[in-house]
């Protein structure tokens, strides 16, 4: 199996869909961490948004970004002004313009990568970047449903809880931190030319 060269890598990467029409559910067997006999880990990857983050951690909330982790790739979601994907990709806890914090092991999953290639490529129909909302769909929630979706579990409630506060967060939040990493893909397009010549991830990858 070969992934993209490390030089790619660090730069961001939207995942396109294929045009297939979306199905409810590609894989109805999906086992969750207690399930698993082998597979391979998850880990969530979290990323300090702001110093402030060192000031208010002991009370149970700051400002996150967090990805998924497995088979050597990060995918996130962040936010731009068309209906496509908002799945990208980087390289596992080098998120550009974020600080890692910690990597949490949320379980394993029995996928192989094409299994996980084709899953990310079916979940970025229902992830657009023009879906993207800071309090009700933001990368915490992406993250939470993959994590569920691949290992059963849920991801830690500190990680998303100042956007359950709702219509407060908007007021706490400095503008700044409201544009997502995925604003750099934009400018990953414009450096390559048009938008449709960046590769989907899925045809990135080598056959088994």
């Amino acid at each position: 199996m070969k992934f993209c060269s490390k030089k790619q890598s660090n730069s961001l990467k939207p995942i396109r869909a294929s045009g297939k029409s979306p199905c409810f559910c590609l894989f109805p067997k999906i086992h969750s961490a207690c399930q698993t006999q082998g597979g391979v880990p998850v880990y969530l990857n979290v990323y300090d948004l702001t110093s402030m983050n060192d000031y208010i951690r002991w009370a149970g909330i700051g400002v996150f970004h967090c990805g998924i982790e497995v088979y050597g790739v990060e995918y996130a979601f962040g936010v731009h002004s068309y209906p496509t994907s908002g799945i990208f990709e980087v390289e596992p806890r080098r998120c550009p313009g974020f600080r890692f914090r910690q990597a949490i092991f949320m379980g394993m999953t029995s996928l192989n990568p094409n299994q996980i290639s084709e899953f990310m490529e079916r979940q970025s129909l229902n992830y657009t970047g023009d879906t993207y909302h800071l309090i009700t769909k933001n990368c915490n929630h992406f993250c939470n449903d993959i994590c569920y979706k691949l290992t059963g579990n849920l991801i830690p409630k500190w990680v998303n809880r100042l956007a359950r506060i709702g219509a407060i967060c908007s007021s706490i939040l400095p503008k700044a931190l409201k544009v997502s990493a995925v604003r750099q893909i934009k400018d990953y397009e414009r450096q390559e030319g048009e938008k449709q010549r960046l590769r989907p991830m899925f045809q990135r990858r080598s056959s088994i």
